[in-house]
């Protein structure tokens, strides 16, 4: 008999984070074999235990990790209610998945999709400070006293924030800069520009969590095990 605790076990079934998953303990919305789950310390045997959430059993599933590099035109969510296409439609899968963080709808790059809530909320934990890489194209040359005040910090909405690191893609052309990030508020990078003055004209995500864009625009594939197990190891406490 294996017992895991239950916020781990809802999370390894895709329902949420572990945290999300105490609020659905302690809103009393977890039943294990019928009785009600309100202590967070429960544990639960996959095997042999039936956990219902909101009246519905909950299934363990196969953890299932995706890249997709994101196209321009698409809306970071699993359902739209204006019927545009989601990153969930691009991806040919039977398994319920979703998005770890967002992209904006005109932004490319790499976004990686999962039914693992833990690990999605690994990536996504401010404490973590995973790396996120942009290729980005402004409206006008980035002044260098600029790239300095960028890389100390600015405040966008009352909160510092800053770039780890600038670079020029092309020493010839400062409309054209390399930004890399630890920090994924909505609309950072965009922000963070705008807070001097500048427009974001094209963005995209070079790479996050050191995973990089290795297929085309539109396309996706499997992350494998060893490439999760590295993000673990790389950015783990």
């Amino acid at each position: 008999m294996t017992l895991i605790r239950l916020n781990k076990y809802l999370s390894d079934c895709g329902i949420s984070s572990r945290r999300k998953s105490e609020e659905f303990i302690l809103q009393g919305r977890v039943y294990i074999n019928n009785k009600l789950a309100s202590d967070l310390s429960a544990k639960v045997d996959p095997a042999t235990d039936v956990v219902l959430l909101d009246g519905e059993k909950i299934f363990q599933k196969r953890q299932i990790y995706i890249l997709l590099n994101k196209p321009k035109g698409v809306i970071t969510t699993t359902n739209d209610e204006k019927d545009r296409i989601t990153v969930v439609d691009l991806i040919k899968s039977k398994d319920k998945i979703f998005p770890v963080g967002r992209l904006d709808y005109n932004t490319t790059g790499v976004l990686i999709l999962t039914n693992d809530g833990e690990f999605s909320n690994f990536l996504t934990h401010p404490a973590n400070k995973i790396p996120r890489e942009y290729e980005v194209k402004l409206d006008r040359p980035l002044e260098e006293s600029d790239k300095e005040k960028l890389c100390k910090g600015v405040y966008i909405n009352g909160v510092k924030g800053k770039f780890i690191k600038i670079e020029l893609q092309d020493k010839k052309n400062w409309k054209l800069v390399n930004v890399m990030a630890i920090e994924g508020r909505n609309h950072f990078v965009k922000n963070m520009f705008g807070a001097l003055g500048y427009t974001v004209v094209a963005l995209n995500r070079k790479s996050f969590a050191g995973i990089q864009a290795d297929i085309p625009i539109g396309a996706y594939r499997v992350l494998s095990k060893d490439e999760i197990a590295g993000v673990i190891k790389t950015y783990g406490k």
